[in-house]
């Protein structure tokens, strides 16, 4: 992993939590540095419903501007069941699990190195131990 800056890791860890405390699934934080020209992290993660991808990107949005990261850019395209959240270093990507398995970002980008999510999130995270996170 190359080593983030105390606000990248800072910004990861409140785009991960956001993203937990509104239960989405299958979070995965890809180190796209070295692999990638167009930004450093991508965030991946599924929401249930299309109304469940509104409030994940609403949430982590919200999070981001609470915490002065510049948000370049939103992509809610209707009913694409695929939003993202350009924050310039980090690109969260949101899906629908069906449009995840057809766009195949995770194996895309299988020459990043993956952060594991534990490292992210709080100590003792509930969830995180029910349901037997990564």
């Amino acid at each position: 992993m190359t080593d983030q800056t105390p606000d990248q890791l800072e910004i990861l860890k409140l785009c991960c939590h956001a993203l937990d405390e509104k239960k989405a699934e299958e979070i995965r934080v890809l180190d796209v540095s070295r692999v990638s020209s167009i930004t450093d992290y991508f965030i991946i993660a599924n929401g249930n419903s299309e109304p469940h991808l509104r409030a994940l990107t609403n949430e982590v949005a919200h999070v981001l501007k609470e915490n002065h990261v510049h948000v370049l850019g939103k992509d809610v395209s209707g009913d694409s069941g695929w939003n993202a959240v350009d924050a310039f270093d980090i690109i969260i990507h949101l899906f629908l699990p069906e449009k995840r398995d057809y766009y195949r970002l995770d194996s895309l980008w299988k020459d990043a190195e993956e952060i594991p999510i534990d490292t992210l999130l709080p100590v003792g995270n509930p969830r995180e131990k029910v349901q037997g996170r990564r």
